[in-house]
């Protein structure tokens, strides 16, 4: 009677731990999949928001471009024929439907020549497109027609949406001769929405696509339901400070979408207009595959528990006892304790069990130690003990996952001013003890909230964390510190030895984004520090805002 019990009981333990080990093994899984899914879509919509976004900006540069061609044409030989003029016009339009109506204008904003005779004879001096493009060179954001409401073909019935290019023509003297003018019909951004969206419509579904104007972020393409509609969101503001940008949040309609977002950044000579592109894709339809994996690994863990109750009870019979007393050792070794797991009699399988349970032990605490011994070497200068690239690496990999707006990195670039002289006349060995000492000054200096890392040579790289209002500041006063440190003598072998330390510094994100990009920023303010006389602290903005 005795025995059967404990045998259920062994049973229903043996079910239960399989069912939670497959239970958690499955939530883990599907945590890991929801993160990776949540960010691969996320890139991938970021990604296709600047693809977007760079193709408008080619799209427009490639107009101007075509526009101030055709001038240059026209003044080449001083002609300014209006028939001339015309022919070019026609030319430009047929090659490039995107011209709802391009015009030639003399100087008092009368319209001269214009594509398919539209407006010929107007006087455009009070619009915009004339005003603006007498003056120079002018791109104008998007806007509804006005004059051309009723004269251009309208097969949709939708209002007509157009983008304004002009600027003056002028003859070799310099003397405004004109001014040539074009509406660029919205449509062609239709176009692009559609030429970037298609390979998503193909494995992806419910993916939304906007065009939002600096202006007040107003929606200027999109779902009907949003056009001309302002739609704020917080990555937009980002994407505004020329960042590209993705994330899940709820929008107006109190859904949660995965965004991701691109703002215009021109292209070449072109500024851009400040258009941010967002795409945007319901959060459960893009983590749907997750859900079902979630799904899976429950039923997954439900089988398996079931078999594992099978072999349990089939097993439970023989091993029972000792099986309890070996997971009694193996729970205390999990939670840290120092125990020997014992040897058990009368079973030549447990006894063997249990000995290679032993000797596994031993041999992952040998492989633990020597994993740690193994991580020093490969993560530590050998030299100086400092953390070296590799360290430098995964502490960034972790600074910028934690990445926020109200911190900020300080990549402080140091090279030991005179120690090229040292090594020279007094030989490498005092090189590398002068080096070592250098190490424990900075280490001496070094704060909780940053990294002091050798690169190699004489040349090391400290990283401060900000969060104060000032973070520049607080870099320059702890360089100011450290020049200050260096530049006391140190003693080798009774000799006295005086160096300096030139200094440059550079700001993530304020600087850059890529951090190999901002290195090298602090890598050229060091150069300039050199530069200019040596033991001194130079900022990669100030050689910015001196330039």
């Amino acid at each position: 009677m005795m025995s059967f019990k404990l045998r259920t009981v062994l049973t229903a333990i043996f079910a239960t731990l399989s069912l939670l080990v497959s239970l958690t093994i499955g939530y883990i899984f599907s945590q890991k999949s929801f993160l990776a899914v949540e960010t691969e879509i996320g890139h991938s919509l970021m990604g296709t928001a600047s693809q977007a976004s760079d193709k408008l900006d080619r799209f427009m540069w490639s107009r101007s471009g075509e526009l101030d061609l055709l001038g240059r044409m026209a003044a080449l030989e001083n002609r300014f024929e209006p028939a001339e003029i015309q022919m070019l016009l026609d030319q430009l339009q047929d090659s490039f439907p995107s011209y709802s109506w391009v015009g030639y204008m003399n100087p008092e904003g009368k319209v001269l020549a214009a594509t398919d005779g539209i407006l010929l004879g107007e006087d455009l001096s009070e619009r915009p497109v004339y005003q603006e493009g007498i003056k120079g060179k002018f791109i104008g954001d998007v806007h509804n027609a006005v004059l051309l409401a009723k004269l251009l073909p309208n097969p949709t019935g939708e209002p007509l949406q157009f983008v304004d290019i002009s600027f003056p023509v002028k003859d070799s003297d310099g003397k405004t001769r004109g001014v040539l003018a074009a509406h660029l019909s919205w449509a062609w951004a239709k176009e692009v929405e559609e030429s970037i969206l298609a390979p998503l419509f193909h494995e992806e579904k419910d993916i939304e696509f906007f065009i939002v104007s600096k202006k007040e972020n107003t929606v200027l393409l999109g779902p009907k339901d949003w056009m001309g509609k302002p739609l704020t969101l917080p990555g937009i503001e980002q994407a505004q400070l020329h960042k590209s940008s993705w994330t899940t949040e709820k929008w107006p309609d109190g859904k949660e979408y995965v965004t991701g977002i691109a703002y215009s950044q021109g292209h070449l000579d072109y500024e851009g207009l400040g258009w941010t592109v967002v795409i945007r894709q319901v959060q459960s339809t893009a983590f749907a595959s997750v859900s079902d994996m979630l799904w899976f690994n429950i039923w997954s863990g439900l089988a398996v528990t079931v078999l594992f109750v099978l072999i349990g009870w089939w097993i439970s019979r023989k091993i029972a006892a000792p099986l309890m007393r070996l997971t009694q050792v193996a729970n205390e070794l999990r939670a840290g304790e120092q125990v020997q797991i014992p040897e058990n009699k009368g079973f030549s399988e447990i006894e063997e069990l249990s000995r290679s349970l032993r000797e596994m032990v031993v041999s992952l605490k040998n492989k633990d130690s020597e994993l740690v011994v193994m991580q020093n070497l490969a993560h530590y200068d050998q030299l100086t003990g400092l953390p070296n690239r590799t360290a430098l690496e995964f502490y960034l990999e972790e600074s910028l996952e934690t990445e926020s707006v109200d911190h900020t990195l300080t990549f402080l670039y140091l090279d030991l001013d005179g120690f090229k002289r040292v090594n020279d006349s007094l030989g490498h060995q005092t090189g590398d003890v002068l080096l070592q000492k250098v190490a424990q000054r900075l280490n001496a200096l070094s704060q909780d909230k940053g990294i002091t890392v050798r690169l190699g040579g004489d040349e090391f790289l400290i990283v401060l964390r900000s969060v104060g209002s000032n973070p520049r500041e607080e870099a320059r006063l702890y360089a100011e510190e450290i020049i200050q440190s260096l530049n006391k003598p140190f003693v080798i072998e009774y000799e006295r030895i005086q160096i300096g330390c030139s200094i440059g510094g550079a700001e993530y994100p304020t600087n850059s984004g890529n951090p190999s990009e901002i290195i090298r920023m602090a890598d050229e303010a060091l150069y300039e520090s050199k530069r200019a006389g040596k033991n001194r602290m130079t900022f990669y903005s100030d050689l910015k805002s001196d330039g």
